[in-house]
């Protein structure tokens, strides 16, 4: 049973996670504690395996989706590169961090963050770009299908340094890094949505590799459970790149920041009593 739930969850997180950018660990990790310890199918569940197992589902998310997005041709990969010089050590500190947390201190600090990403998916499109980044940093380009030329860009420095946050969450909570990194490419760096979206899921790629050999090292992967979770997770990744190009994705923003926000409750009062 619980091999099946991991494959509909899986699935469930690679939809939303290719479709958004983020990742999908913002969906596996939640539901999968929550049939683990609260439903009981899989037992002695750990912060620790959890996150181990979200990492390993990432690497597959990322791959699936950045597949699709190469063959639309809106995937920056000069800064998705540059983007994962900062979120390497980011990875490290936060799987060395992880490996401190107790299943209630793992839920509290999870359920703040949730709550803290479902604001920012909140207020996004409430705020207005900032040009200063652009104008300071390394420009870029992109071509919209109608011929319509869009700047974009960052400075490098500050780049990595946020990169390095968002590899850090990563590493402690395994989620994919997307739900900070997608709305500062939109407001701050000014990037198209679809490319901020393909580039975002590019970078969650790469940093789930480091990520993943930093968890397999401290043996937090359960291997008997990757299995269901890559084949549910590659799927839905390739669903919802292909929803990504076909739709607006602010319904499911919409929808998404709710169920964080309810997530994040259910983890702080899991974590307090």
């Amino acid at each position: 049973m619980e091999f099946f739930l991991l494959v509909i969850i899986a699935l469930c997180a690679g939809v939303i996670g290719s479709v958004v950018g983020l990742g999908g660990g913002v969906i596996l990790v939640p539901a999968t504690l929550f049939i683990g310890n609260n439903l009981g199918y899989i037992p002695n569940i750990t912060p620790q395996s959890v996150v181990g197992l979200s990492v390993i589902m990432m690497i597959f998310i990322g791959l699936s989706s950045t597949l699709s997005y190469m063959k639309s041709k809106t995937v920056d990969y000069k800064s998705g590169l540059i983007f994962f010089i900062g979120s390497i050590p980011g990875t490290m500190v936060g799987a060395w961090i992880n490996k401190g947390l107790d299943l209630p201190s793992f839920n509290l600090y999870f359920g703040i963050w949730l709550i803290i990403l479902s604001f920012i998916l909140l207020v996004r499109d409430k705020l207005k770009p900032i040009s200063w980044f652009v104008d300071n940093g390394i420009k870029r380009e992109f071509i919209e299908p109608d011929g319509t030329k869009q700047i974009y860009g960052y400075p490098i420095w500050f780049a990595i340094l946020l990169t390095f946050v968002v590899g850090l969450t990563s590493g402690l909570f395994g989620i994919g890094g997307g739900s900070l990194l997608v709305p500062a490419m939109l407001l701050l760096f000014q990037f198209p949505p679809h490319v901020a979206v393909a580039t975002s899921m590019f970078m969650v790629f790469l940093t789930s590799l480091a990520n993943s050999a930093s968890h397999i090292y401290l043996g937090n992967v359960p291997w008997i459970y990757t299995l269901p979770v890559i084949i549910g997770a590659y799927i839905g990744a390739k669903i919802g790149a292909a929803l990504n190009k076909k739709m607006k994705s602010e319904t499911l923003v919409i929808a998404l920041r709710i169920i964080l926000l309810l997530l994040g409750i259910r983890s702080i009062l899991d974590g307090l009593f």
